[in-house]
């Protein structure tokens, strides 16, 4: 198997997912410390966290013609919770149909190649994507400094 191998019309389904959108203009912002914010909010919830870690990003265009990036990370837990306080969000079912998918096998700073690898098979087919993309950090190997990730990034149909 290759270090990054791509597959066409995937879905993601996630269950029990708790949010957080990350304000990526605050430069004083610790993601590791909300990351560990948001576990503890599941744990304090007497829920238990199921499954990796899930960045999403999405590129956005703004009245000035400028980008903007949104910035969310996601957790599923084993139960629904009710009553989420902001900052966070609660979906009981996210399901993202027709995806373009890689699983990227290699080193963290290189898993650009994941989404470059997407962007160009969409391009050189003339297939066209919303600009959403959902990152999975299925596994990570300290010693080799090498991670696993799933890719899901969807199709405009």
């Amino acid at each position: 198997m290759g270090k990054i191998d791509l597959k066409y019309n995937k879905t993601l389904k996630l269950m029990n997912v708790l949010r957080y959108r990350i304000d990526i203009t605050d430069e004083n912002i610790n993601i590791e410390a909300q990351i560990e914010k948001m576990q503890s909010y599941i744990k304090i919830k007497g829920c238990v966290q199921i499954g990796p870690l899930v960045q999403y990003t999405k590129l956005v265009l703004n009245e000035a013609g400028e980008a903007n990036i949104i910035l969310e990370f996601m957790m599923q837990s084993n139960n629904y919770i009710n009553n989420v306080k902001s900052p966070y969000i609660m979906d009981s079912d996210l399901r993202v149909q027709n995806c373009m998918y890689v699983r990227y096998c290699g080193p963290e700073e290189q898993l650009k190649y994941a989404y470059d690898k997407i962007n160009l098979v969409s391009f050189e087919e003339d297939i066209s994507l919303t600009g959403e993309s959902y990152t999975i950090f299925v596994d990570k190997n300290e010693g080799e400094e090498t991670i696993i990730a799933d890719v899901f990034m969807p199709k405009i149909v």
